[in-house]
C-alpha cells in the first residue's frame, strides 16, 4: 500500500513537472515572434518570465547581440527571467535558432536589420480588385443527370471546398472561363484536375457528366476567382514606391480563405457616403472606383497582414506626402494617438485616438494594438472603426507606428491595429516575390 501511495505521489510529481515544462514552452513559443524588423543602432525589449534556461544561437556575427553580452557569447545558457535586449550593430539578416536547456527546440527567429527608414503615410481610401492564382473551390453541389440521378463529380474525385484549382487537362486556369471551357470540350472524358490544399498539391480525376437543366457538362462546383472592394492605404516608400494598405489579408467570404494573387490593381475612389457603425452591426463607407484610367499601382502579394504591390510611376504626387519615421513595436505607448482617415470624398483628415492595449506577446497578426476613436468629428459621421477604414494608419509622437485592421462589433468606437513593422516584413517579401518574377 505505501509503495502504490508513493507511486501516485512520483507519478503526480511528474504530472506537475511537464505541466509547468509545457507552459513555459508555449509561453517562449508565442512571446518570440517568427520574424522581426529592426532598426541599425537600435534596442529591442522584450518583457517576460521564463523558469527554465534558453539557449540562443545566432547563425551570423557582426549583425546583433544581446545587451550585456560580448558578440562572440551568443551561445550562452540564458535564464529569461528579466528583460531581453537585443542591440542592433550593422545592416543584415540573421537567424536565431533558440532551445530550452540547450537541446529542446522551441523558436527559429529571422531577423533583418535595417536603416532607420521613413515612409508616406497615406490614409486614402483605394478600390481593390484581386484577381486569383487558380481557381477558388467554395462549395461543391450535385448534378441531376438526364437519366434524373444525382451525382457528385467533384467531390467523388476528391475536389474540396476551400481547394484551388490551377490547371486541368495541363492547362494552366487563370478564370473561371477557363476552366469552363475544359469541360465543355471534354465531351464527357475524364479531366486530370490538379489544384492546391493548404500547403500541398495534389491531383484529382474528375469526369464530367451532362446535365439534365442545360444539356451541358457539368463536374458539380461552385468556384470564384476574383473580389473587389474598398479599403484604405497606409503608407508607401517614397523611394522604392511599395505600398502597404489594409493591415489585413483579403480573404474570401464564403470559405475565409486567404485568397492567392494572380494579378491585382489598387484604384483612385470617392467616399459617397456612410453607414454610421453601431452595437452589434458595423457601419461600411460606401464609394465608387473607376475602372478605366485611374490605376494607382498593382499588388503583387496578399497576406494575413495586408495587400503589398508596386506604385504607378505617376502617382506618388497625387497621395499624401507626410513624410513620418517609422516607430517600432517598442516605441509604442499606451495614451492619445491619431489616425489618417479617408470617410468623405478624397479627403484625408486626422483625428484622435487612444492606444488602449498593446500586445507584448508577438509582433505578427493584425491584431497588436487596442484602439479607441475618441475624436468627435469622426464618432458623429461613422460612429467609431467602419468597414473601408482598414489601414487607416496610425501615427503617434511623430513616428507612424501601425494600421486599423478590425472593428469590435459589438463597441464600434473601438477595435485593433497592426504594428507597422509587421506590415514592413510583408512588404520586404513583397518586393523579393516581384523581383524574382520580373528576373
Amino acid at each position: 500500500m505505501e509503495l502504490l501511495k508513493s507511486y501516485r505521489k512520483l507519478m503526480a510529481f511528474l504530472a506537475v513537472c511537464l505541466t509547468v515544462m509545457l507552459a513555459a514552452y508555449i509561453q517562449t513559443v508565442s512571446v518570440f515572434p517568427t520574424r522581426l524588423i529592426l532598426f541599425e543602432g537600435q534596442e529591442y525589449k522584450y518583457n517576460f518570465r521564463n523558469l527554465f534556461p534558453i539557449s540562443i544561437n545566432a547563425d551570423k556575427s557582426g549583425v546583433i547581440q544581446l545587451k550585456g553580452n560580448s558578440e562572440e557569447d551568443l551561445k550562452s545558457i540564458f535564464l529569461l527571467s528579466n528583460p531581453v535586449s537585443f542591440i542592433t550593430r550593422e545592416k543584415g539578416t540573421v537567424n536565431l535558432s533558440m532551445k530550452m536547456f540547450g537541446f529542446i527546440p522551441v523558436k527559429n527567429m529571422r531577423v533583418h536589420v535595417v536603416p532607420s527608414m521613413k515612409l508616406a503615410a497615406c490614409g486614402n481610401t483605394i478600390g481593390v480588385k484581386l484577381r486569383m492564382d487558380g481557381i477558388l473551390v467554395i462549395g461543391v453541389s450535385d448534378v441531376v443527370t438526364s437519366e434524373g440521378v444525382r451525382v457528385l463529380p467533384a467531390r467523388d474525385g476528391g475536389i474540396k471546398t476551400g481547394d484551388i484549382i490551377v490547371e486541368a487537362n495541363g492547362r494552366k486556369l487563370d478564370s473561371i472561363e477557363s476552366l469552363v471551357d475544359v469541360i465543355d470540350n471534354s465531351k464527357g472524358e475524364n479531366i486530370n484536375i490538379k489544384y492546391k490544399r493548404a500547403n500541398y498539391y495534389g491531383n484529382a480525376i474528375v469526369k464530367p457528366v451532362m446535365s439534365a437543366d442545360d444539356k451541358k457538362y457539368h463536374i458539380g462546383l461552385w468556384v470564384r476567382d476574383s473580389t473587389a472592394g474598398i479599403g484604405t492605404l497606409t503608407f508607401y516608400d517614397p523611394d522604392t514606391r511599395y505600398f502597404g494598405a489594409l493591415g489585413h489579408g483579403i480573404t474570401d467570404i464564403d470559405t475565409g480563405m486567404l485568397m492567392s494573387v494572380g494579378s491585382g490593381e489598387i484604384l483612385e475612389s470617392n467616399i459617397l457616403s456612410v453607414k454610421k457603425g453601431q452595437q452589434g452591426e458595423p457601419g461600411e463607407l460606401k464609394g465608387v472606383f473607376l475602372e478605366n484610367g485611374n490605376q494607382l499601382g498593382i499588388i503583387t502579394m496578399n497576406s494575413e497582414n495586408g495587400i503589398f504591390g508596386i506604385l504607378n510611376k505617376d502617382v506618388a504626387g497625387r497621395l499624401s506626402n507626410r513624410t513620418y519615421p517609422v516607430g517600432l513595436r517598442n516605441h509604442v505607448k499606451l495614451g492619445r494617438a491619431k489616425i489618417l482617415a479617408n470617410v468623405e470624398g478624397k479627403n484625408v483628415e486626422e483625428y484622435d485616438i487612444e492606444i488602449q492595449k498593446i500586445s507584448r506577446q508577438s509582433t505578427s497578426g493584425s491584431k497588436g494594438m487596442v484602439i479607441k476613436i475618441v475624436d468627435k468629428r469622426l464618432l458623429e459621421r461613422t460612429g467609431g472603426i467602419v468597414q473601408g477604414m482598414s489601414g487607416s494608419p496610425i501615427i503617434q509622437d511623430g513616428h507612424i507606428v501601425g494600421a486599423v485592421t478590425h472593428v469590435l462589433v459589438n463597441d464600434p468606437t473601438r477595435g485593433y491595429g497592426i504594428f507597422i513593422e509587421s506590415m514592413l516584413a510583408n512588404m520586404r517579401d513583397a518586393v523579393e516575390h516581384s523581383l524574382k518574377k520580373a528576373g
